[in-house]
């Protein structure tokens, strides 16, 4: 009876639906986004970079994604990061490599300032909670650039050069431990790119990125 209480006191809106919920998502919302998951295997090679992702960008997962970063709902990073975190350890992907160090994609500290969070951060602290890896910071976005998603692929690479540094904090704790990239949302791959030249240029290993959504699920297929 308490914890009946309790939910009822604590409920708020799905932000998804509007439908009074005590969870971050309402169980008719949760069943579309669960519908979204790939099925294994959800890697694919970018180049060298392997990639591994959860769902496909659309529908309840492409508009989740859209209130975690437009509509201030950083909370919604949670369940997305442990869903991604429980697809990892189930993977071949997650027995490849010994304990990376998880890095999240950075904002440019005028868009962190905007927005007030990092989503790459919050998803990468919840997927370390379900994977056990450690989320390490240091990668930093010194310029500030246009939204990729109104950019052709080409126009998407040019506007990332030069975007990221490594920090040199990042630089000391790294040891020899490979870094996996986690962002939201994989589509061209420039992002991946840019940020995996500028660690690599350091003698950082990248031994490939996580993101929750992908728009590029026909390129998945086993490693």
């Amino acid at each position: 009876m308490l914890q009946r209480f309790l939910n009822l006191f604590l409920q708020t809106n799905c932000p998804l639906c509007q439908r009074p919920t005590a969870r971050e998502f309402c169980q008719d919302c949760d069943r579309q986004l669960q519908r979204c998951q790939l099925p294994p295997p959800h890697e694919f090679n970018q180049g060298d970079l392997p990639v591994f992702v959860w769902g496909n960008y659309a529908g309840a997962l492409k508009r989740a994604i859209a209130a975690l970063k437009y509509e201030h709902q950083p909370q919604l990073a949670t369940p997305l990061g442990h869903w991604l975190g429980q697809a990892w350890l189930k993977s071949s992907a997650s027995k490849s490599f010994k304990k990376p160090l998880v890095v999240p994609i950075p904002l440019h500290p005028t868009k962190l300032k905007q927005r007030g969070y990092n989503q790459a951060e919050l998803l990468a602290q919840s997927f370390c909670q379900i994977t056990g890896l450690k989320m390490q910071l240091g990668l930093e976005r010194i310029r500030a650039t246009e939204a990729q998603f109104n950019l052709s692929p080409a126009e998407r690479s040019q506007n990332l050069v030069n975007a990221f540094k490594v920090h040199p904090q990042l630089q000391r704790r790294i040891g020899t431990n490979p870094v996996l990239l986690l962002d939201d949302i994989y589509t061209t791959g420039a992002t991946a790119k840019a940020a995996t030249q500028t660690l690599r240029q350091q003698g950082i290993v990248v031994c490939g990125l996580v993101a929750i959504a992908t728009t590029q699920k026909q390129n998945l297929k086993s490693l």
